[in-house]
């Protein structure tokens, strides 16, 4: 995430802010500058109250690009579902701003989200034909934190969850539709996605992964099925992607404890993310900040916060999905909505 500042006494400001706190100015999100900029004349998202959401809008009693994109949500009488589903809305806005920064195209008339709530019924968060559907269950902490303890996963959060998805609505557009020989190179690093979804599903949580499971994927997860090893890999590249903007932004460069009295390395945080940068530059900047970070939270009584292991294998998969990303690119965006859509009350 980029850093951003007030426009008029040069504050510090986050992503999610919509006011100046230091002088008070009005901020909204601008999806063609990429920017938190003065909110000025311009309107606030419709939404802005309901979902939390301080993007611009386009007009008067309009919702923003990104709420446009939002098929379905809790109605409003459900005051729970309400709550869970502006958390879920402060991430999806994450994952679009990161998406259109990497100039990845989100066609607004194929991508929509049904947010929904599972207190009265089940929902099954997933993926199909650009509809992403997300159990707002998973914005409540405890209640994720079980799941990921009954399911044995290192990490589970709802940013996690909308990359692992959006991974699976790219994959026709940035593998499938290029050819027979790009399907192919796939195949041979995740395997043969046409093999039986519903075998695999059943073979894994009967059986959990294969012991040397690390050797060759990013999650336990990812061992289940090809689809899911790409989306697995796919959602890693915008994690890594997303946290080295963060520490470049910021100015944090970690290059490992001092254990060579001296050691210097060439490659910056602020470099790696170029797009002529190989993966070797990335991996050289994102291990020893996920060391540090880690570290750190050892030191004050935490978890990892970098429960992973790239083995080789994992980083050549990461490397695919980034040279996939950069082929299927597409301009800047113009001003005006990234996607078009209508949000409808469930």
């Amino acid at each position: 995430m980029r850093a951003f500042s007030c426009e008029v006494c040069g504050q510090l400001l986050f992503f999610e802010n919509s006011l100046c706190l230091r002088c008070g100015t009005p901020q909204g999100f601008s999806v063609a500058g990429l920017a938190l900029e003065p909110l000025g004349g311009r309107p606030r998202c419709s939404a802005a109250e309901i979902a939390a959401c301080n993007w611009v809008a386009e007009a008067d009693g309009s919702l923003c690009a990104s709420c446009r994109l939002t098929r379905t949500r809790p109605n409003d009488a459900d005051a729970e579902g309400l709550e869970e589903f502006a958390a879920a809305e402060s991430a999806k806005r994450r994952l679009l701003f990161e998406l259109v920064d990497l100039g990845l195209p989100i066609d607004g008339d194929d991508l929509r989200f049904d947010l929904l709530s599972s207190h009265d019924a089940p929902v099954v968060t997933g993926h199909s034909d650009g509809l992403i559907t997300l159990d707002l269950a998973e914005s409540d902490d405890a209640r994720r934190e079980r799941r990921r303890a009954q399911l044995g996963e290192a990490y589970r959060t709802l940013l996690g969850h909308f990359r692992h998805e959006i991974g699976h609505y790219y994959w026709p557009s940035l593998v499938e539709q290029r050819g027979a020989e790009e399907l192919e190179r796939c195949r041979a690093l995740f395997g043969d996605e046409r093999q039986s979804y519903e075998a695999a599903l059943e073979r894994h949580y009967a059986g959990g992964p294969p012991s040397d499971w690390r050797e060759r994927h990013v999650s336990a997860y990812a061992t289940m099925h090809p689809a899911e090893d790409w989306a697995e890999t796919f959602s890693h590249y915008l994690h890594i992607h997303d946290t080295l903007q963060t520490a470049a932004e910021f100015g944090l460069v970690v290059t490992g404890p001092d254990l060579a009295h001296g050691r210097e390395r060439s490659v910056a945080a602020h470099g790696a993310l170029d797009s002529a940068a190989g993966i070797d530059a990335i991996i050289a900047d994102w291990l020893p900040l996920t060391y540090a970070l880690n570290a750190i939270n050892r030191s004050m009584g935490r978890d990892d916060l970098y429960p992973f292991t790239l083995a080789p294998a994992v980083i050549e998969k990461l490397a695919y999905v980034r040279e996939r990303v950069q082929a299927g690119v597409a301009p800047p965006p113009a001003a005006g909505p990234v996607g078009l859509g209508a949000e409808t009350a469930s």
